[in-house]
């Protein structure tokens, strides 16, 4: 038996994106997106067919007056609306919403605590975290893994956040691990800003792996919240494998496929129809 997984799949920021950039594409015209719309080369491959040029912010500063140009799930920070502006950029906002959210949390943390530091919980150099810190004048500091709170100073007041798609156990050891640190009198307020799809996703697939023989996880290699996602998957049943697509199925693994129960899972970022064909893959050659 071969089954895909009920709640893998696009999450609402992302299903918003991408009827917004298919809405666009059928009018006619060229429509630019700033960044890879989702981090799954298949989907963005797919949307390029039907038109969608994807650029980058270089790019994007040297765009005609009059372009238009999709801002994806992610969010931007602050500069990219005021280079739109000043070159008359028409822009299609898709930030998520909790995104967005996210975006004003921060900064008006940072509009009224002036002296405090900003701290996110994230992966550096990841654009949802890259619009966050922009709300701060690229002054927050991005805390990826528990070691680097060595760049905090714990003498001064802090207030923490997480990127959206963060794990919530981490993001849990990294408040513990703060608050043995900071000094007396010092403010150390967190905000656990982590997606509800997201952490209620965890809790799911951890019981649908931990319930199959074998599982097969769908995602971008580039998709932070694929590698969070496919780890509980991997801890809850060891005989859990990562591919990006159909054609990474070996023959040997297919045929180990037979007579097992297999689950297909995968990322906020991965396409329901590729998760599909994997499926088919699977049952018309174990």
């Amino acid at each position: 038996m071969v089954s895909i997984d009920t709640q893998s799949g696009f999450c609402f920021g992302v299903v918003t994106a991408i009827r917004k950039a298919e809405e666009e594409l059928r009018k006619g015209g060229t429509l630019y997106c700033l960044g890879d719309i989702v981090h799954n080369g298949q989907e963005v491959e797919r949307l390029e067919h039907m038109g969608l040029v994807t650029i980058d912010h270089e790019q994007f500063s040297r765009l005609p007056k009059r372009s238009k140009v999709l801002i994806r799930a992610h969010g931007e920070p602050p500069s990219t609306y005021r280079i739109a502006a000043e070159k008359g950029i028409d822009l299609i906002d898709a930030s998520c919403p909790v995104v967005r959210n996210l975006q004003r949390k921060i900064l008006d943390t940072y509009t009224q605590h002036a002296d405090a530091q900003i701290v996110i919980f994230g992966k550096e150099g990841h654009a949802e975290v890259v619009g966050l810190q922009g709300q701060t004048d690229n002054k927050a500091i991005v805390v990826e893994h528990l070691s680097d709170i060595n760049k905090i100073n714990f003498q001064k007041d802090i207030y923490l956040f997480s990127q959206t798609t963060k794990s919530v156990e981490e993001f849990s050891q990294l408040v513990n691990s703060m608050q043995t640190e900071v000094t007396d009198g010092i403010v150390f307020q967190w905000h656990d800003t982590i997606c509800g799809q997201v952490r209620n996703r965890v809790k799911h697939i951890r019981e649908f792996a931990a319930g199959k023989d074998k599982v097969v996880f769908v995602g971008g290699r580039n998709s932070s919240n694929g590698k969070v996602l496919y780890e509980h998957c991997k801890a809850a049943n060891p005989d859990t494998i990562f591919i990006e697509n159909a054609e990474e199925l070996t023959e040997k693994y297919i045929r180990s496929c037979k007579g097992k129960d297999v689950g297909i899972c995968g990322a906020t970022s991965t396409p329901l129809w590729l998760m599909e064909e994997v499926k088919k893959c699977i049952i018309h050659n174990a």
